[in-house]
């Protein structure tokens, strides 16, 4: 006896059962769209909290002296350590190598500069340990034996190619998301720190209260002014602070503005006036950026246009006329 099929069949699926797992699916994703709308976090809570252990750690530099001082200074893991040490072996850990990768985790937000010795670590890692496994299931195991011997060194070479740079690229991209964010926040951070100049803030003040205003807006930047304000109230030297604000961050524009706070800072120039300058320039560009946009955009729209747009105006253009022309040579 065979079994008829519970409900209607459309290209060999039961149209109930689709549309009884589409509509738990959109059940699931509305239930999940409350909880996130009903636990709203503040997006500052943990960096305040890494910011608090920041300003800790400036203290306790300043209260002790010596080989005291570096040791609370310098976060040091027994893993990374252990790293380190089979990295020094192979001879395969270089101090350019990790300084260039302690810039990358410093733009993409990591304060810990011990991670860089993990990072080069996965970098030696992943190729051999992805590398073997894809070996393994093909030309091994032979998982997929339909393909060919040039499919098969592709995927293999791309395998290992991705374990490589798969830290990198991670990194990289978290760094570019996260300097965006960073951007578009920093002309509105310069007419607040120029109000707070005119309103008779001391520097370390006004860093501290523009990261409180920023913070929920831009989280990345409240994070980065917060931080410099403490690094400000207990570095011995001013300078060091915003130099250590422009090398976390990969921005021209935050360069331009720790060059600026420096030269105030020595020549006792007008902080506001220059402020402001830098806010109307970044204003500027942050406008010619948004022009820029809107000048590639018909250049974009083109390709969708063409395979989205025109087949359906085509369709309902000529559609009407080619049935009825069909019509007409039935009869």
């Amino acid at each position: 006896m065979i079994d008829q099929p519970n409900g209607p069949m459309l290209l060999g699926f039961d149209v109930i059962l689709v549309g009884t797992i589409l509509a738990g699916m959109a059940a699931f994703a509305v239930m999940l769209a409350i909880y996130a709308a009903v636990t709203i976090r503040d997006p500052m809570a943990k960096r305040v909290k890494a910011l608090e252990g920041r300003r800790e750690q400036l203290k306790a530099g300043i209260v002790v002296s010596g080989s005291k001082k570096r040791a609370s200074l310098v976060r040091r893991t027994g893993s990374t350590d252990k790293v380190k040490d089979s990295l020094s072996k192979f001879n395969v850990l270089q101090e350019s190598q990790v300084k260039e990768v302690q810039q990358k985790l410093a733009y993409a937000g990591y304060r810990n500069k011990e991670l860089a010795v993990i990072i080069i670590g996965l970098r030696a890692i992943l190729p051999v340990v992805l590398g073997g496994l894809a070996a393994l299931l093909i030309y091994g195991i032979e998982l997929w034996p339909t393909m060919g011997p040039f499919k098969r060194l592709f995927a293999f070479a791309i395998i290992v190619f991705l374990s490589y740079k798969g830290p990198e690229l991670y990194i990289g991209n978290k760094a570019t998301k996260r300097t965006k964010e960073i951007q578009k926040g920093l002309p509105d951070a310069l007419d607040l720190l120029v109000i707070c100049a005119e309103a008779g803030l001391t520097v370390d003040a006004a860093f501290n209260r523009v990261a409180k205003e920023l913070g929920r807006a831009y989280p990345e930047l409240g994070d980065e002014f917060a931080l410099t304000a403490i690094e400000l109230s207990f570095l011995t030297e001013r300078k060091m602070a915003f130099n250590n604000l422009a090398y976390r961050v990969n921005l021209e524009a935050v360069k331009g503005v720790v060059t600026t706070m420096i030269q105030t800072e020595r020549y006792g120039t007008p902080l506001a006036s220059a402020l402001r300058v830098l806010s109307a320039e970044f204003r500027n560009e942050r406008m010619m950026r948004a022009e820029e946009k809107a000048a590639r955009l018909p250049a974009i729209m083109t390709i969708p246009l063409i395979m989205f747009i025109l087949p359906t105006l085509f369709v309902v253009i000529l559609g009407p006329a080619a049935c009825s022309i069909s019509d007409n040579l039935v009869k």
